[in-house]
């Protein structure tokens, strides 16, 4: 097996129907801590270790909401280095994801809090977002 072109699964983006409700629970269950709020309808937590995004789903989404139909994860991510990776991992799997059944859903592009990231799409749709994150991109976890 060939070493990963990311560091791990550590970022994970969840739709979810009460924003402050879900912000209390992970802020005060499990000591997440907010680290950018670009809106009112969107807040992003670190543990120090992991990257949690919470999403409120739309007026729209709520009022067609019905929790065995509907999916509340937004995305995964998986962490890369720098943004120098974040580049060569998708230079890397761009000329093949399309004979692997995914595909490429946005391109690289830095965010306005310091992080850099592209977007894909496995073979059932789910996205997979690979992610510089400066807080969580620095540290060294131990793979033992």
């Amino acid at each position: 097996m060939s070493q990963p072109l990311h560091r791990g699964l550590r970022h994970l983006a969840l739709r979810v129907t009460d924003l402050p409700r879900s912000r209390q629970f992970y802020e005060q269950l499990l000591g997440f801590h907010p680290v950018w709020e670009p809106d009112p309808d969107n807040v992003y937590f670190s543990s120090e270790v992991d990257n949690l995004a919470l999403h409120q789903m739309s007026k729209t989404e709520l009022d067609a909401y019905d929790a065995s139909k509907t999916q509340r994860l937004d995305h995964m991510g998986v962490i890369l280095d720098s943004p120098a990776a974040v580049d060569l991992m998708y230079q890397t799997i761009l000329p093949q994801i399309d004979s692997r059944g995914g595909k490429i859903t946005k391109e690289p592009k830095q965010h306005r809090d310091g992080s850099y990231s592209f977007y894909f799409a496995d073979p059932d749709g789910n996205l997979i977002q690979a992610l510089y994150e400066p807080g969580i991109s620095r540290l060294r976890i131990k793979t033992e």
